[in-house]
């Protein structure tokens, strides 16, 4: 009898910046024997770095959740789950209620929020890492704001000032500002600047804007406890207590729990997986991508866990698993950072730009209407490339 002639199964995980990406170049490249899976726990794609804008206006969620259908082509298959394990020996991936096999997988779901043990934090504190945090974080908001008076504003506290917390401070801000709602915006971070380990000037033009629209601004201190309506900022005696209404934390990120039960190397503490620049792991079988990832780049530095790493890198590990799985010699990625650009409510902070696409921008960090049309522009030309320029167009406002 003649050979039967079998299918690659290959499975992705996660709907985020790098496994859309990465499905888009599979989709492209793989050959006709390529049997495509993709597995999600929701079924759109989130452009993330544009859901702050939700916590202001709820609305814009239609412009920034795109559906699997318009992301998708072919004959892909998707499955909305909840990855639950990887089983990397029977080279299967768990879901909640089914068992799907793979001969490679790529995974790329992401982290979740890091509580670092602070008691109460995880208890008490909303996070941004899904449409529905902003979601809920808005109507909390809205909430404690109709509850309060001028004189005794609801207070809305951000601990971590890092890209989130700058970005979330800011929405609230626009929504206060908006509404004549009143609310008070306090944004703690423990380290000595807001967005740590920038450049001081853009730490600096990142601090005069929030500082315009009424934030308060702890740096140097961590926080230490959480309670039902206060957190408490340092240790001991030099400890302060700050009262919330509402608490957004933004101040950390680590591995999903379905990452640690796989069987190839990764970091101990987050469960992050480590791997080379060609996005394989330990298992040649099984690839890594985007923040789920630790990934090494030159000088023993790694890719940062941005949005733009994970847009970069996606379309390479895209490649390098379908190089796989035709026997060819997989490439090496490197991280080209084009720069920062950062909103504060309806401004934006840009910094050491090189986006040749769209012209000469000025040298070193600048604000105003080109670095807020800089971030449309970021954001639209994402949506087109994944979904189609009438999808961005039409959420160009929203961006």
């Amino acid at each position: 009898m003649p050979e039967l002639h079998m299918s690659t199964r290959v499975v992705v995980l996660g709907a985020g910046y790098a496994g859309t990406g990465a499905v888009k170049t599979i989709e492209r490249t793989a050959p006709d024997d390529v049997e495509l899976t993709w597995i999600a726990d929701v079924d759109y794609h989130l452009v993330l770095h544009e859901v702050h804008r939700v916590i202001r206006d709820p609305a814009v969620a239609d412009d920034i959740a795109i559906p699997i259908e318009e992301v998708s082509t072919g004959d892909t298959e998707f499955i909305r789950a909840t990855v639950t394990g990887i089983d990397t020996a029977g080279q299967t991936v768990q879901l909640d209620d089914d068992t799907v096999e793979y001969d490679y997988l790529l995974v790329a779901i992401g982290t979740e929020t890091a509580f670092y043990g602070i008691d109460g934090l995880d208890e008490h504190a909303f996070e941004l890492k899904s449409l529905g945090d902003a979601q809920a974080i808005h109507t909390a908001m809205v909430e404690a704001a109709t509850a309060a008076t001028p004189r005794a504003p609801a207070e809305v506290v951000i601990g971590g000032a890092g890209l989130s917390g700058i970005q979330t401070a800011g929405e609230v801000a626009a929504y206060r500002d908006a509404h004549a709602a009143p609310l008070s915006i306090t944004l703690i971070e423990g380290l000595d600047e807001v967005f740590p380990g920038s450049d001081p000037t853009l730490q600096g033009a990142l601090r005069r804007r929030l500082e315009d629209r009424g934030v308060s601004i702890k740096t140097g201190e961590f926080i230490s406890s959480v309670s039902a309506d206060a957190v408490t900022v340092g240790e001991e005696a030099a400890a302060e207590t700050v009262p919330y209404d509402v608490l957004v934390w933004t101040g950390g990120i680590t591995g999903r729990p379905p990452a640690e039960t796989a069987a190839v190397e990764q970091d101990e503490r987050s469960h992050r997986f480590t791997v080379d620049a060609t996005f394989q792991t330990s298992d040649p079988r099984v690839f890594a991508v985007g923040d789920a990832a630790i990934i090494d780049q030159p000088e023993d530095d790694t890719a940062p866990p941005t949005a733009q790493a994970a847009w970069q890198a996606a379309d390479v590990a895209g490649e390098n698993l379908v190089r796989a799985i035709e026997g060819r010699e997989l490439r090496v990625w490197r991280f080209n950072d084009h720069g920062t650009v950062i909103s504060v409510g309806d401004d934006a902070v840009a910094h050491d730009i090189e986006m040749p696409v769209i012209g000469s921008v000025p040298a070193g960090t600048f604000g105003g209407v080109l670095a807020r049309n800089l971030k449309k522009v970021i954001a639209a030309r994402w949506i087109s490339d994944v979904a189609s320029y009438g999808r961005a167009m039409r959420a160009w406002s929203s961006l």
